[in-house]
């Protein structure tokens, strides 16, 4: 019979320990992704139904209707990338196949590759630009892979796509690859270090003709050949100078030529390129406070002088002050045999005559009434208004281009030589403390003179 009274307590519960999911290690058979998956994905039924939910439509873009099942996967493998360098029309030369056995790989490709298309570009060319700078139309490429139309004809010669107003027949988006004109042949006349070569007149006449920037950015390779031509003449020419002045130094001719870019800040002509090739040389190279020679390469205008021209203001001073002390001196110089015959137009032994010649050669900037400090009725007048004192020798093509040019261009520095050292003897004396003294002296002489009598 039971006790009536408390009921008994219950025995104490004893822990037990629970079990670990075994690790990848213990149990290799085990899929990673089957541990790793949540209790909510065991639990979820997946349905095999497809989804009802429709998408929303876009108010920037206009949508085909949905597709479902194989229409679906068809459309996709025909997506295009939108690269325009995949249009099937396009010429094989934009997408050059890569080997055979990139090809072979292409086959074996997933649908989604497939979907994504392999984009191969074209090797990139530095001698590039657009077609349409020259041919004012819309997209282009340029390369000197090949140069045909919109419908794969290669142009005839005469009718390439670089030339000015050329038309090209291409669709919108198309390709057309534009083939640079190469630099002129040099034919039966090997270039020469010391010669001109006519491919060089010929490159300086095209430029006057067609003085912008894209015909020279086209012709670039004729520009670039024919300014080695000149800057190698020019080489050869520094070392006869030297020969003629031992004053002037060796410099290479970047320190000698001149940059063919004009200035046209202050100009009231636009064309932005000098059509010719110019050098001076003096003490300090192209530039300086020196008197010097030049040098100038064009057809119909070459021209080999050397003075100087616009002088600063100290120096054009000494320069009347020198004529009004002792004209005798510029005046020997300008009787000199070479000087009438080359510079001053084969003038004869007359003073008078070679002096109106050079006075002529310099009369575009020269005062209009006298200078100041100086007396209007000065005999030698006409010498102290000039502001330039040059001289120089118009060389025609054929004695400049060839072989016998490089000797001619000498010959004629040879003749400016004694001009020249003159010039700086007044402007730059080598002794300025001498020269100084030269002309108190003969002050002093002319004060005794006039008190004596």
């Amino acid at each position: 019979m039971a006790s009536r009274g408390r009921p008994r307590k219950a025995p104490p519960a004893v822990a037990t320990p629970r079990k670990r999911a075994a690790s990848p290690e213990a149990n290799p058979s085990t899929p990673v992704t089957a541990l790793r998956q949540s209790k909510r994905a065991k639990t979820t039924t997946v349905s095999s139904a497809p989804s009802t939910a429709t998408l929303k439509k876009s108010q920037y873009f206009e949508h085909d209707p949905v597709t479902s099942g194989s229409e679906a996967s068809s459309a996709i493998d025909n997506e295009e990338s939108g690269y325009e360098d995949e249009d099937p029309s396009a010429s094989a030369l934009s997408s050059p196949p890569e080997s055979e056995e990139e090809d072979e790989e292409d086959e074996d490709e997933d649908d989604y590759g497939k979907a994504r298309g392999r984009r191969k570009s074209a090797p990139s060319n530095k001698n590039t630009s657009t077609a349409g700078a020259e041919t004012g139309l819309g997209r282009g490429r340029v390369s000197a892979a090949a140069e045909v139309n919109g419908n794969g004809h290669v142009a005839k010669k005469g009718e390439e796509l670089w030339r000015p107003n050329a038309k090209i027949n291409a669709k919108p988006g198309e390709e057309v690859f534009i083939k640079l004109p190469k630099a002129r042949q040099p034919g039966n006349t090997p270039y020469k270090d010391h010669t001109i070569h006519p491919n060089t007149m010929l490159f300086l006449g095209d430029l006057k003709k067609n003085n912008d920037r894209e015909w020279l950015k086209i012709h670039d390779a004729d520009y670039r050949q024919s300014k080695k031509d000149f800057d190698s003449f020019i080489e050869s020419l520094t070392e006869k100078i030297i020969e003629k002045d031992e004053t002037i130094p060796e410099l290479p001719p970047k320190d000698v030529t001149f940059r063919i870019y004009r200035d046209i800040r202050f100009s009231p002509d636009p064309t932005p390129y000098k059509p010719y090739f110019s050098a001076a040389w003096s003490r300090t190279g192209r530039k300086g406070p020196y008197a010097g020679y030049y040098v100038q390469i064009a057809p119909g205008s070459s021209f080999v002088g050397g003075g100087l021209w616009c002088p600063d203001a100290a120096p054009l001073a000494s320069l009347r002050r020198a004529v009004d002390r002792h004209p005798e001196r510029l005046k020997d110089v300008l009787m000199s045999p070479g000087i009438r015959k080359e510079c001053l137009n084969g003038s004869g032994k007359d003073e008078k005559k070679c002096v109106k010649e050079f006075v002529k050669h310099n009369e575009g900037n020269m005062l209009k009434t006298k200078p100041k400090g100086f007396s209007a009725d000065h005999k030698d007048i006409a010498l102290m208004r000039l502001r330039n004192y040059t001289m120089g020798v118009k060389v025609k093509d054929e004695e400049i281009v060839g072989e016998k040019g490089l000797k001619r261009v000498a010959e004629l520095v040879g003749v400016l030589q004694p001009f020249i050292t003159y010039l700086n003897s007044v402007v730059m004396p080598d002794d300025p403390d001498a020269s100084s003294d030269d002309d108190d002296d003969e002050e002093d002489e002319g004060e005794g003179d006039a008190n004596g009598s």
